[in-house]
């Protein structure tokens, strides 16, 4: 039944008189007429009768009248939920990225399982590897950013996010390019006798308080400087400054370009993984127990 002039009709009845609904409609009221003479005999039905105070309807009109509310009102529902469909399936994943947590391992697991995500985006959101504000963006997961892909085995940390473990990154040791320890392709625990060795204060890293314990008890010419709870760019900038040996990891061998990295003969390693929000949403858990398979 629909046809476009109704919406002549159905403004002339709302507004009471063919020039009202004609200054609605932006037309001229004799455009108004038109329509619904035309909307009369397409339909063979008398819809409206002119009066000295307006329009009326007629019985058919208040059915055609009714109907045609039903029908608009429907269609714009119709637009709105399509609208709603439409930003529905515009989804974007935020993904963290920094100096010592960047976004590139990220992007890997994402090629594997993004044909599972078709409508997704993603948004790189970076932030700073600040060791006194680390924490804070960490508690972030889920409303800054969805994830981020870094090693973590802080207690800290962990009572602040999920992690999906996917592998574990060796520890190493860096030292400045002018250091003597430089040279070395791989090093002996020996080499590092009389050398004051960086590493994160006591208490939050199981792996990083193995290191330190085992230091104390069979290699104690190794002397032990703490640094900061978490690393930041301070902590390489001090190594290279002090001529210290610095504890590190293998994914961090490009961080500062004034240090080396050199393996070392232990076999001592931090997990790394996919951080995520504690209470996360649906499609974050979507997309973990797709990375898991």
């Amino acid at each position: 039944m629909f046809n476009h002039n109704l919406t002549a009709f159905v403004y002339a009845v709302d507004c009471g008189s063919f020039t009202k609904a004609a200054d609605k409609l932006f037309i001229t009221p004799t455009a108004v007429m038109k329509q619904i003479n035309s909307l009369e005999s397409h339909l063979g039905l008398k819809l409206i009768e002119r009066t000295s105070q307006g329009v009326r309807l007629t019985p058919a009109g208040e059915v055609i009248y009714k109907d045609a509310k039903f029908l608009f009102d429907f269609s714009k529902r119709s637009i709105e939920n399509a609208k709603q469909a439409a930003n529905v399936h515009d989804r974007t994943f935020c993904v963290g990225t920094s100096l010592l947590n960047p976004a590139k391992p990220f992007m890997d697991l994402w090629y594997k399982v993004s044909s599972q995500f078709p409508d997704y985006k993603l948004h790189l959101v970076p932030f700073e590897d600040d060791h006194e504000g680390i924490l804070s963006e960490i508690e972030q997961l889920g409303e800054k950013f969805d994830f981020l892909l870094g090693v973590c085995d802080s207690k800290q940390w962990l009572d602040r996010c999920n992690m999906l473990p996917l592998g574990r990154y060796k520890k190493m040791c860096a030292v400045s390019r002018e250091h003597p320890l430089a040279a070395k392709k791989c090093l002996e625990l020996s080499d590092l006798y009389g050398e004051t060795l960086m590493m994160v204060k006591e208490g939050d890293s199981e792996t990083n308080d193995l290191i330190r314990s085992d230091l104390r008890k069979n290699h104690p010419a190794i002397r032990i400087e703490d640094t900061p709870q978490f690393y930041d760019i301070s902590v390489f900038n001090r190594c290279i400054e002090t001529g210290n040996v610095l504890l590190m990891l293998e994914c961090w061998q490009d961080v500062h370009p004034a240090l080396i990295s050199i393996p070392v003969k232990w076999e001592y390693s931090s997990p790394y993984g996919l951080l995520y929000a504690l209470n996360p949403p649906e499609d974050v858990i979507q997309f973990v127990n797709a990375v898991k398979v």
